[in-house]
């Protein structure tokens, strides 16, 4: 008896220990503000520079490659879920452009972005540069 009570003691131990770890870790704040480095394949390989500003939940931002060029953009980081998008020149005509991801630390982020509602799409990683 002494045994089982021992045991549902360690086990009770061990799960307020594991709530108490998932709650800093939920606690713990995401930044993203700054400039990043992103590895885009949609087919091709793209390394676009991306440069948050965070607001609370809101981002803005700017956008810079080869491919679809200079480009502003809005989005929202709601825990460590981040979307953000913005209108590029794809040879002459608009296309909105989506990136949507998971934040999974201050320095790293992967998710996907489509390109001119699904014509183009592909997945994204970035890193903070």
């Amino acid at each position: 008896m002494r045994q089982r009570v021992r045991v549902i003691s360690l086990a009770a131990a061990a799960l307020l220990i594991l709530a108490a770890a998932s709650a800093l870790h939920a606690q713990a704040k995401i930044d993203v503000t700054g400039a990043w480095i992103f590895s885009v394949d949609t087919g091709t390989i793209g390394t676009p520079t991306v440069t948050f500003k965070q607001t609370g939940e809101q981002i803005t931002g700017h956008y810079s490659s080869a491919t679809l060029g200079e480009a502003d953009f809005k989005g929202t980081l709601k825990g460590q879920d981040i979307t953000f998008s913005f209108s590029a020149d794809a040879g002459g005509q608009a296309v909105d452009v989506v990136y949507k991801g998971t934040v999974s630390s201050n320095t790293e982020m992967k998710g996907t972005i489509d390109v001119a509602g699904g014509a183009v799409s592909g997945t994204f990683t970035g890193k903070r540069k």
